[in-house]
């Protein structure tokens, strides 16, 4: 990923010096300090800068080049949603890119994630997905999630689901956080990780009383 230093006195100097160079707007760029030096006779801001569109280049570019060693032949959709960058991976074998439960997509998103972190120090918000695999899981885990919350609510029974990886807990928990009947929790260690789906107390003296 390609970096562009630039020194000044100040942060605020080195950091517009740096726009006006690479002509980019401050959101448009990963700015950081890498060196600051507040001396009377020698103030010193160094920075390191690099483009968001360079990075969205790396990740291109490094799964096409995993893909390639695992023998896949690829394309790929890069499209934006809000702050998020969703890549669309169509392989000549899906099943393979896919990995049972999914763990070789996972493992692609973990190098890609630690080498883009290894670059600019922090997280990039960031889907790889194989032929809309995430999405169509994604969808059938909400309707999931809703079904057995309505069971819940129901009998005042709480649901441990099977094992997840975070990716996936986070969805039921996103697609239950405001229902007013039931609340989510995780537990157990990883790979073992899940969610456990439970009632409310009111929800479940409401279902006693009626009892």
């Amino acid at each position: 990923m390609k970096k562009y230093t630039y020194q000044a006195k100040t942060f605020e100097e080195a950091k517009n010096m740096a726009m006006a160079d690479l002509m980019e707007q401050e959101g448009n760029l990963y700015i950081k300090e890498v060196e600051n030096s507040t001396k009377l006779f020698n103030k010193k801001s160094v920075i390191e800068v690099i483009k968001k569109e360079d990075i969205v280049d790396h990740i291109k570019e490094l799964v096409k080049g995993i893909t390639s060693d695992m023998g896949l032949n690829i394309n790929m959709e890069v499209k934006k949603r809000g702050e998020t960058l969703n890549v669309t991976i169509y392989a000549d074998n899906n099943a393979v890119l896919i990995g049972k439960n999914a763990k070789t997509l996972d493992a692609l998103t973990t190098i890609v994630r630690q080498s883009i972190i290894k670059d600019i120090g922090e997280n990039y918000k960031f889907v790889l997905d194989v032929s809309e695999y995430k999405q169509k899981r994604e969808w059938n885990l909400e309707r999931m999630a809703k079904q057995i919350a309505r069971e819940v609510a129901k009998t005042g029974v709480e649901v441990k689901l099977d094992p997840m990886n975070s990716y996936e807990r986070r969805i039921i928990h996103n697609t239950l956080t405001n229902n007013k009947k039931v609340y989510t929790e995780s537990t157990g260690e990883e790979p073992r990780r899940c969610v456990v789906i439970k009632p409310k107390e009111e929800v479940k003296e409401t279902v006693q009383e009626e009892e």
